[in-house]
């Protein structure tokens, strides 16, 4: 839960790098959260409670995976190949599951040698 709640601290910081750990504790929070909300709305009729959810963390989701991405070495831009249908979806999955760039690279230093809450 902490990996969801740090994310939201950070909620409109593109800058820097994002471990895959944040990223993937992040989206099964994420996942966790809109599927209770999406129950809980269509058992009290108000279905669009999930849209308010989705909407609200729209921000801090697209942060995080630009974050993600740049721990990748790849610019925030990426992000757009997502658009493509099936193809973007593959490329987009490899990009956040592919592993930390060693050391430091043009976004900042590996979050994997600083210290979590330095």
């Amino acid at each position: 839960m902490s990996w969801f709640i740090e994310v939201l601290k950070k909620y409109a910081v593109f800058s820097g790098r994002a471990r895959r750990k944040e990223y993937w504790m992040f989206t099964l929070f994420y996942l966790i959260f809109e599927i209770v909300l999406m129950a809980v709305g269509y058992a009290i009729d108000f279905p669009a409670l999930v849209g308010i959810f989705v909407v609200a963390l729209l921000l801090p989701t697209l942060a995080v995976t630009v974050r993600r991405l740049h721990d990748t070495d790849r610019s925030g831009w990426w992000i757009l190949i997502g658009i493509v249908p099936l193809v973007g979806f593959i490329v987009m999955l490899v990009f956040l599951c592919s592993d930390t760039q060693p050391g430091a690279n043009k976004f900042g230093p590996s979050p994997k040698e600083v210290p979590a809450h330095a």
